[in-house]
């Protein structure tokens, strides 16, 4: 049986030849040019894909990233199947709405009243949709008209969502006999207002997560003054945090992309 001979070296070689680089290779291991520890190109062409790009924000902070779908197609989903089981409790009567009844009869009232009343208020037009505006003038200031446009749609899209299932579900209020307290208006108002603001202004101010963070807390204070003031059930705003939660998704997403693709350009 033949071996196949192998290239041997002349007596004449001090050392053995190193292999030499293969070109054309797609990374290198090595950091970039300018020392970041990003992973270049061997041959110097960016990668091919778009997640090796990050533009630089201002003041040298790191710029945005292109959005990763996925997590917000999940999140998305989530809180929309959550609102549909909610909505199906209260107006099937089922057993989730009996154990919200009994919780709200157990905490409605508490707190002074004044301090609830200003809670809630929190999530009235006249508080809230100043803010949203306020935010929304800075964004053009700023040439950010595509994110405007889309908070500004998703601050429309609430009553168009909320009134007709107030109408549907014909829940009554606590104390009222009324119905249409389900979801909660002023929540869905604080949640989209508050939150519409948060992402339009949390690219620019150095700690991002404050403007999150802020608006939950409005949020979750208009909840609460609702609830134990009386004016509505918990599940009503659990409900409306569901429901404009899966908006303000959509709107994050949108904002996002709007972003990159003006980076690009």
């Amino acid at each position: 049986m033949r071996e196949t001979p192998r290239p041997q070296g002349t007596a004449g070689d001090s050392r053995a030849e190193h292999p030499q680089p293969c070109p054309g290779r797609a990374l290198a291991h090595t950091t970039g040019a300018s020392g970041s520890g990003t992973p270049h190109r061997s041959d110097g062409r960016p990668p091919h894909t778009p997640r090796g790009e990050r533009y630089a924000g201002q003041g040298g902070r790191p710029g945005t990233s292109p959005p990763v779908p996925g997590l917000p197609a999940f999140l998305f989903a989530t809180l929309l199947c959550v609102f549909a089981v909610i909505t199906w409790q209260v107006a099937s009567g089922g057993p989730l709405r009996r154990l919200d009844e009994r919780l709200d009869r157990a905490v409605t009232g508490h707190g002074p009243a004044a301090l609830t009343e200003a809670l809630a208020d929190l999530g009235s037009m006249p508080v809230a949709l100043p803010v949203l505006a306020l935010a929304i003038a800075y964004a053009l200031w700023r040439g950010l008209r595509r994110q405007a446009l889309i908070a500004a749609v998703t601050m429309a899209l609430v009553p168009l969502l909320v009134v007709p299932l107030k109408d549907w579900i014909a829940r009554p209020g606590p104390l009222e006999a009324a119905t249409g307290y389900y979801p909660s208006g002023h929540t869905a108002t604080a949640m989209v207002a508050y939150g519409g603001a948060a992402l339009l202004l949390s690219p620019h101010v150095r700690r991002r997560w404050l403007m999150p963070a802020a608006a939950g807390a409005l949020t979750a204070a208009t909840g609460i003054g609702l609830v134990l003031h009386g004016y509505h059930w918990p599940l009503d705003v659990l409900a409306s945090c569901c429901l404009c939660g899966a908006l303000l998704v959509v709107s994050s997403t949108g904002m996002r992309r709007s972003s990159w693709r003006t980076r690009r350009r």
